[in-house]
């Protein structure tokens, strides 16, 4: 039970979390995957590399901290953290062990005198509190899914029906069920969770689904990252025919209904939630621009897609920006990166409009920065990033 008392001191320890809550979470993340190695599937190693899931856990534990009192303003964090747990399938008996490791790192590192037993015992009923919040609107999600027409709980058996190219660095993936059944919808922009066993080793991640629903199959395109365990898996050794086990699609960054005209801007492998945004905003007439960042055009994935688009709805405006063209390029609207300016000359005159964008952080934040700055209400202004949340401002 969170006491009063409790409250106090877990607001208390926001300004020891804000100087060096990260030290701790790197230390709880080396202390948990080495004394429960069965939770290491859910957590991507690159990111752990980075140092890019320690801070998104500080960020996401001093946001808890701070609004102990009041978590509706946590606001979105709360449905990008069990959207993402949901697609990489985490279930309440994880939830000790986080708690356990979290504890005891606490006390490792901050130290006995200052993380005394009444500070644990406060943390402890506050992760207790979070946690409880957590399984319970995750078991939520889990049993819409299973319920829903074609849902299922836990992992799916998906053949790969066919394998492409779309840039030197992207393939697609289409993917059926395995046992013929009937599909489970799911809302543009959302991704699913894949489980693979390479070299012995389980690893779950989640990919965006790059096309619209269509109740036969779902579309994953991944680009291939440097030293990208699961990326290089797909890309050398995934074929036509071979079998993928899925967790149901979760994601809380979607397309919403509405009838202001949709601005979609990508960057790089972001345009892949878009993709499916797009096809979903031309069916109903709304007014759409959509705008892609890539290196060149030998990465530019999807472009033919976006011409033939073009060519069929009139209500569609498209611009690319390459950072630097190549001989043989196709055209790009723009060179370098996107700006201000460029936005400002390809958003509509009315900065009445939604706007979705994704892409890698720098680009994100500068894209952030310029919808502010052009006009554009923050509160229609909507983003997700790739790897564990991280603040953009």
């Amino acid at each position: 039970m969170l006491s009063a008392e409790h409250r106090a001191i877990v607001k208390a320890t926001v300004p020891l979390l804000e100087s060096g809550g990260e030290a701790l979470t790197t230390h709880f993340y080396a202390r948990m995957l080495a004394d429960y190695p069965e939770v290491r599937p859910m957590f991507n190693q690159a990111h752990q590399a980075s140092g890019a899931q320690q801070r998104a856990l500080a960020n996401g534990v001093l946001m808890y901290a701070r609004h102990i009192d009041e978590l509706e303003k946590l606001g979105g964090l709360v449905g990008q953290i069990i959207n993402k747990h949901v697609a990489l399938n985490i279930q309440p008996e994880h939830y000790p062990i986080v708690g356990r490791c979290l504890l005891a790192s606490i006390r490792d590192v901050l130290g006995e005198e200052i993380a005394t037993d009444a500070v644990i015992d406060a943390w402890a009923a506050a992760y207790g509190q979070l946690a409880d919040l957590l399984i319970g609107l995750e078991e939520g999600i889990y049993s819409e899914r299973e319920q829903a027409p074609g849902g299922w709980r836990g992992t799916r058996r998906f053949v790969i029906a066919r394998k492409e190219k779309e840039s030197d660095e992207i393939t697609s993936f289409y993917l059926t069920p395995e046992d013929g059944g009937a599909l489970l919808d799911f809302r543009p922009g959302q991704y699913i969770g894949l489980r693979v066993v390479i070299d012995g080793e389980e690893v779950r991640r989640n990919y965006s689904l790059s096309a619209a629903p269509d109740g036969r199959a779902y579309r994953i395109s991944v680009k291939r990252e440097t030293n990208g365990k699961v990326s290089g898996f797909l890309h050398e050794h995934k074929h036509a025919g071979d079998v993928l086990e899925l967790y149901p699609p979760a994601g809380h960054f979607t397309l919403e209904p509405g009838e202001k005209p949709v601005v979609l801007i990508s960057g790089g492998v972001g345009i892949t939630p878009t993709l499916a945004m797009l096809h979903t905003a031309l069916a109903t007439q709304r007014p759409v621009t959509f705008i892609h960042s890539a290196r060149h055009g030998g990465v530019h994935a999807f472009r033919e897609t976006i011409e033939t688009l073009a060519g069929r709805h009139p209500q569609l405006k498209r611009f690319y920006c390459y950072e630097h063209a190549r001989d043989g390029d196709h055209p790009a609207d723009g060179i370098g990166f996107v700006d201000e300016a460029l936005l400002d000359k390809w958003l509509p005159a009315d900065r009445d409009l939604d706007a979705y964008f994704l892409g890698p952080k720098p680009f994100m934040k500068a894209v952030k920065k310029h919808l502010k700055a052009l006009g554009v209400p923050e509160s229609q202004s909507r983003y997700e990033f790739f790897g564990p949340a991280a603040a953009l401002d």
